[in-house]
Protein backbone atom coordinates (compact mmCIF):
# COMPACT_ATOMS: atom_id res chain seq x y z
CA UNK A 1 0.00 0.00 0.00
CA UNK A 2 1.48 3.32 -1.12
CA UNK A 3 0.87 5.90 1.61
CA UNK A 4 1.55 9.58 1.00
CA UNK A 5 3.09 11.87 3.60
CA UNK A 6 0.53 13.26 6.05
CA UNK A 7 1.85 15.98 8.40
CA UNK A 8 -0.80 15.13 10.99
CA UNK A 9 0.29 11.49 11.08
CA UNK A 10 4.01 12.03 10.59
CA UNK A 11 5.08 14.84 12.87
CA UNK A 12 7.84 16.99 11.40
CA UNK A 13 11.08 16.16 13.15
CA UNK A 14 13.92 18.61 13.45
CA UNK A 15 16.74 17.99 10.99
CA UNK A 16 19.15 20.29 12.80
CA UNK A 17 22.64 18.86 12.55
CA UNK A 18 24.03 17.76 15.86
CA UNK A 19 27.10 19.79 16.69
CA UNK A 20 26.59 22.29 13.86
CA UNK A 21 27.13 25.94 14.82
CA UNK A 22 24.11 27.83 13.47
CA UNK A 23 25.95 31.13 14.06
CA UNK A 24 28.26 30.43 11.12
CA UNK A 25 28.17 32.76 8.15
CA UNK A 26 26.02 31.27 5.41
CA UNK A 27 22.56 30.94 3.93
CA UNK A 28 19.71 29.08 5.61
CA UNK A 29 16.27 28.16 4.28
CA UNK A 30 13.50 28.46 6.88
CA UNK A 31 9.79 27.71 7.14
CA UNK A 32 7.70 29.08 10.02
CA UNK A 33 4.05 28.04 10.41
CA UNK A 34 1.21 29.66 12.36
CA UNK A 35 -0.30 28.00 15.41
CA UNK A 36 -3.00 25.51 14.33
CA UNK A 37 -2.11 26.38 10.71
CA UNK A 38 -4.53 29.30 11.05
CA UNK A 39 -4.75 31.35 7.83
CA UNK A 40 -4.03 34.78 9.32
CA UNK A 41 -2.13 36.53 6.53
CA UNK A 42 -4.49 36.57 3.55
CA UNK A 43 -5.87 34.18 0.98
CA UNK A 44 -5.03 32.53 -2.30
CA UNK A 45 -6.97 33.81 -5.34
CA UNK A 46 -6.25 32.13 -8.69
CA UNK A 47 -2.78 30.99 -7.57
CA UNK A 48 -1.97 34.49 -6.37
CA UNK A 49 -1.30 35.28 -2.71
CA UNK A 50 -3.45 38.25 -1.64
CA UNK A 51 -1.93 39.60 1.55
CA UNK A 52 -4.18 41.21 4.12
CA UNK A 53 -2.90 43.88 6.53
CA UNK A 54 -1.40 41.20 8.80
CA UNK A 55 0.39 39.59 5.86
CA UNK A 56 1.79 42.94 4.78
CA UNK A 57 3.00 43.48 8.34
CA UNK A 58 4.87 40.15 8.30
CA UNK A 59 6.50 41.07 4.99
CA UNK A 60 7.50 44.48 6.37
CA UNK A 61 9.13 42.92 9.45
CA UNK A 62 11.12 40.57 7.21
CA UNK A 63 12.27 43.47 5.04
CA UNK A 64 13.32 45.50 8.10
CA UNK A 65 15.16 42.73 10.01
CA UNK A 66 18.61 43.81 8.78
CA UNK A 67 17.91 47.34 10.08
CA UNK A 68 17.25 46.03 13.59
CA UNK A 69 19.98 43.43 13.61
CA UNK A 70 23.24 44.02 11.69
CA UNK A 71 24.75 40.83 10.35
CA UNK A 72 21.50 39.56 8.86
CA UNK A 73 20.37 39.68 5.24
CA UNK A 74 17.18 38.35 3.69
CA UNK A 75 17.09 36.74 0.29
CA UNK A 76 13.97 35.30 -1.38
CA UNK A 77 10.91 35.35 0.89
CA UNK A 78 7.19 34.60 0.59
CA UNK A 79 4.25 35.05 2.94
CA UNK A 80 1.56 32.39 2.53
CA UNK A 81 -1.87 32.30 4.25
CA UNK A 82 -0.49 30.45 7.27
CA UNK A 83 3.28 30.20 6.92
CA UNK A 84 6.38 31.84 5.54
CA UNK A 85 9.28 30.52 3.53
CA UNK A 86 12.51 32.46 3.32
CA UNK A 87 16.25 32.47 3.00
CA UNK A 88 18.16 34.10 5.83
CA UNK A 89 21.83 34.95 5.28
CA UNK A 90 24.09 35.40 8.30
CA UNK A 91 26.90 37.69 7.18
CA UNK A 92 28.66 38.51 10.44
CA UNK A 93 29.97 41.89 11.42
CA UNK A 94 31.64 42.67 8.09
CA UNK A 95 30.27 44.24 4.91
CA UNK A 96 26.95 43.09 3.52
CA UNK A 97 27.23 39.73 1.84
CA UNK A 98 24.80 40.33 -0.97
CA UNK A 99 25.59 43.60 -2.78
CA UNK A 100 23.60 43.61 -5.99
CA UNK A 101 23.64 39.93 -6.88
CA UNK A 102 22.18 38.62 -3.63
CA UNK A 103 24.75 35.81 -3.48
CA UNK A 104 25.90 34.90 0.02
CA UNK A 105 29.65 34.69 0.59
CA UNK A 106 29.64 31.12 1.87
CA UNK A 107 27.30 28.21 2.32
CA UNK A 108 27.44 26.76 5.79
CA UNK A 109 31.17 27.29 6.35
CA UNK A 110 32.58 30.30 8.21
CA UNK A 111 34.47 33.10 6.52
CA UNK A 112 35.48 36.02 8.66
CA UNK A 113 33.87 36.88 11.96
CA UNK A 114 30.84 34.81 12.93
CA UNK A 115 27.76 36.89 13.72
CA UNK A 116 26.71 37.24 17.33
CA UNK A 117 23.18 36.05 16.51
CA UNK A 118 22.42 32.44 15.67
CA UNK A 119 19.72 31.36 13.24
CA UNK A 120 17.53 30.51 16.24
CA UNK A 121 18.00 34.07 17.52
CA UNK A 122 16.89 35.48 14.17
CA UNK A 123 13.77 33.30 14.07
CA UNK A 124 12.94 34.12 17.69
CA UNK A 125 13.18 37.87 17.07
CA UNK A 126 11.17 37.60 13.86
CA UNK A 127 8.43 35.77 15.77
CA UNK A 128 8.56 38.28 18.63
CA UNK A 129 8.34 41.36 16.37
CA UNK A 130 5.51 39.95 14.27
CA UNK A 131 3.60 38.72 17.32
CA UNK A 132 3.73 42.11 19.01
CA UNK A 133 2.51 43.87 15.89
CA UNK A 134 -0.17 41.22 15.32
CA UNK A 135 -1.51 41.68 18.86
CA UNK A 136 -1.70 45.43 18.21
CA UNK A 137 -3.60 44.68 15.00
CA UNK A 138 -6.11 42.48 16.82
CA UNK A 139 -6.71 45.18 19.43
CA UNK A 140 -6.75 48.18 17.08
CA UNK A 141 -7.93 46.96 13.68
CA UNK A 142 -9.80 43.78 14.60
CA UNK A 143 -7.43 41.41 12.83
CA UNK A 144 -8.34 37.73 13.11
CA UNK A 145 -7.77 36.48 16.66
CA UNK A 146 -5.38 33.60 17.31
CA UNK A 147 -5.28 30.81 19.88
CA UNK A 148 -2.46 31.14 22.38
CA UNK A 149 0.38 32.06 20.01
CA UNK A 150 0.67 33.40 16.48
CA UNK A 151 3.44 30.94 15.51
CA UNK A 152 4.13 27.30 16.22
CA UNK A 153 6.91 26.76 18.73
CA UNK A 154 9.32 25.11 16.32
CA UNK A 155 10.41 25.88 12.77
CA UNK A 156 12.04 24.08 9.85
CA UNK A 157 15.49 25.01 8.63
CA UNK A 158 17.94 23.73 6.04
CA UNK A 159 21.58 24.71 5.55
CA UNK A 160 22.17 25.88 1.97
CA UNK A 161 25.55 24.48 1.02
CA UNK A 162 26.12 25.67 -2.55
CA UNK A 163 24.84 27.98 -5.29
CA UNK A 164 22.93 25.24 -7.07
CA UNK A 165 20.95 24.51 -3.91
CA UNK A 166 20.44 28.23 -3.33
CA UNK A 167 18.90 28.72 -6.78
CA UNK A 168 16.72 25.61 -6.46
CA UNK A 169 15.35 26.79 -3.11
CA UNK A 170 14.80 30.31 -4.42
CA UNK A 171 12.66 28.85 -7.22
CA UNK A 172 10.75 26.67 -4.75
CA UNK A 173 9.89 29.75 -2.68
CA UNK A 174 8.82 31.78 -5.72
CA UNK A 175 6.63 28.91 -6.96
CA UNK A 176 5.02 28.21 -3.58
CA UNK A 177 1.75 30.08 -4.22
CA UNK A 178 0.90 28.06 -7.35
CA UNK A 179 1.24 24.83 -5.34
CA UNK A 180 -1.09 25.92 -2.53
CA UNK A 181 -3.78 23.33 -3.31
CA UNK A 182 -1.25 20.55 -2.58
CA UNK A 183 0.71 22.38 0.12
CA UNK A 184 1.26 20.30 3.26
CA UNK A 185 0.46 23.41 5.34
CA UNK A 186 -2.87 24.05 3.55
CA UNK A 187 -5.66 23.01 5.96
CA UNK A 188 -7.99 22.18 3.06
CA UNK A 189 -5.42 19.88 1.46
CA UNK A 190 -4.72 18.21 4.81
CA UNK A 191 -8.42 17.61 5.45
CA UNK A 192 -8.90 16.21 1.94
CA UNK A 193 -6.01 13.79 2.42
CA UNK A 194 -7.24 12.71 5.86
CA UNK A 195 -10.74 12.03 4.52
CA UNK A 196 -9.28 9.57 1.97
CA UNK A 197 -7.27 7.52 4.44
CA UNK A 198 -6.53 6.87 8.09
CA UNK A 199 -3.17 7.38 9.69
CA UNK A 200 -1.12 4.17 9.51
Amino acid sequence: MDLQFDPECHRRRSIRLQGYDYRLNGAYYITIVTQDRACLFGEMVDNDMRLNDAGRMVLTVQEELHEYYPGIESDTFVVMPNHIHGIIVLVGAGPRACPGSGQPPSFGQPRGVAPTMSLADVVHRFKTLTTRRYIDGVKTWEWLPFRGKVWQRNYYEHIIRDERALNRIRQYIVDNPVRWTEDMENPAAINANRSRRDCP
